[in-house]
């Protein structure tokens, strides 16, 4: 189909059709692109982060009952209540403290600078003895 113009020319007209489609393939190919980028940068985020635990902002949950405390020094030294115990000790004496009741709840306190292993066994040993209600004690701080 041509078209006469006013001055003597001629243009040509082409009748394409419309395409109402979306090209999707750019967008598939950028989401690919971010989902590999997430994948090798979300393990590289969480790993070798230097801590300085423990603080705590969080309002105290009331007492139900008493607790019964365990709390491991720097050194390594575990005190159930105010009682100096040993790992192979606890088990005895938090049965006869809890009077065999598993549900007692047990707040663990341990030192900033108590090492992780040692605070993890004593846990371990606690829920070895079916205790499940343990929760870790942090310094509040606001009050710093």
């Amino acid at each position: 189909m041509t078209i006469q113009l006013a001055s003597g020319g001629q243009v040509k007209r082409h009748s394409y059709q419309q395409n109402a489609e979306m090209n999707v393939t750019p967008f598939v190919d950028v989401m690919l692109v971010l989902l590999i980028i997430f994948m090798v940068v979300a393990p590289i985020a969480t790993v070798e982060v230097p801590l300085d635990l423990p603080s705590n902002t969080a309002n105290p949950v009331p007492r139900q009952s008493d607790p019964i405390y365990i709390s491991i020094q720097q050194q390594g030294g575990i005190y159930l209540q105010n009682e100096l115990s040993d790992l192979a000790g606890i088990s005895g004496a938090l049965r006869r403290l809890a009077k065999g009741d598993t549900d007692t709840r047990i707040l663990l306190r341990g030192d900033i600078h108590a090492e992780y292993g040692r605070v993890m066994e004593v846990m371990n040993v606690l829920q070895k003895d079916g205790y499940s209600k343990i929760a870790l004690v942090a310094e509040d701080a606001t009050s710093k």
